[in-house]
C-alpha cells in the first residue's frame, strides 16, 4: 500500500512554479526543484513522476488562474463590450505591475510559448487549448460590440480577437522589458482606438 503524502500539493506546485517562472522549463534543475519546495528526490519523482508531469501541473495550474479572471470579465454582460476590452487591458497591466513588483519574470504561459512550443506536443496542446478559451471569449465580446456600435472596425472578428490577443502578448514582453505602466497604458489605449469609435 502506497504511504500518504505528507505535504500540502497546492504549496509545493506553487513553490515549482516560481522556480520554473523564474527559470525557464530546461534551465530548472531537479534539484532546483527539490530546494523549491523543500522535498527530496524520491518524494518529488513519487508524486509527480518526472519534471516534465511537474511542469504540466503546473502550467495547468498557472493557465487556470491566470486564464479564469480573464474570461469572467469577458463573460460580464452587465458591462458593455467597450468596458470589457478596457477592463482586460487593465487586469493585464495590473498584473504586470504586481509580477514586476515581487520580481517574476513576466508570464508564465508566454515564456513557456518562446522556450517551448512546436517542441512538445502535450504542452502545445496545453497552450492551445488556453488559446482557444481566450480567443473564443474575445470573439464573442467583438461580436457584442458589433451590435451595439462599441466596436467600428470592419475587420474580421477572428482577425481581430487575434489581434487583441497579440497586443495582450506584447504588453506582458514589453512589461518584461522594463516598460512601465504608463507606455502599457498607451499600447492598450492605441489597440483600443483601432477597435473602438472615437470618442465625441
Amino acid at each position: 500500500m502506497a504511504r500518504p503524502r505528507t505535504f500540502d500539493e497546492d504549496r509545493v506546485l506553487d513553490a515549482a512554479m516560481h522556480a520554473f517562472w523564474a527559470n525557464g522549463y530546461e534551465a530548472t534543475s531537479t534539484r532546483d526543484l527539490c530546494e523549491a519546495v523543500g522535498l527530496d528526490r524520491s518524494s518529488v519523482y513519487n508524486a509527480f513522476t518526472s519534471k516534465r508531469e511537474l511542469f504540466k501541473r503546473v502550467l495547468t495550474r498557472y493557465i487556470e488562474a491566470m486564464t479564469g479572471p480573464q474570461l469572467e470579465i469577458l463573460e460580464d454582460e452587465e458591462r458593455s463590450a467597450a468596458e470589457r476590452i478596457r477592463a482586460l487591458f487593465d487586469l493585464i497591466i495590473d498584473g504586470e505591475s504586481e509580477n514586476r513588483r515581487d520580481g517574476h519574470p513576466g508570464c508564465l504561459t508566454v515564456n513557456t510559448t518562446v522556450e517551448l512550443a512546436g517542441r512538445d506536443p502535450e504542452i502545445d496542446r496545453l497552450l492551445e487549448r488556453d488559446l482557444a478559451r481566450r480567443l473564443a471569449a474575445l470573439r464573442n465580446v467583438l461580436a457584442v460590440g458589433r451590435r451595439t456600435g462599441d466596436v467600428t472596425s470592419a475587420r474580421d472578428a477572428d482577425d481581430l480577437a487575434r489581434f487583441l490577443n497579440a497586443v495582450i502578448a506584447g504588453i506582458r514582453v514589453a512589461a518584461q522589458g522594463g516598460a512601465d505602466r504608463p507606455v502599457l497604458a498607451a499600447i492598450a489605449a492605441t489597440a483600443l482606438d483601432a477597435l473602438l469609435p472615437v470618442p465625441r
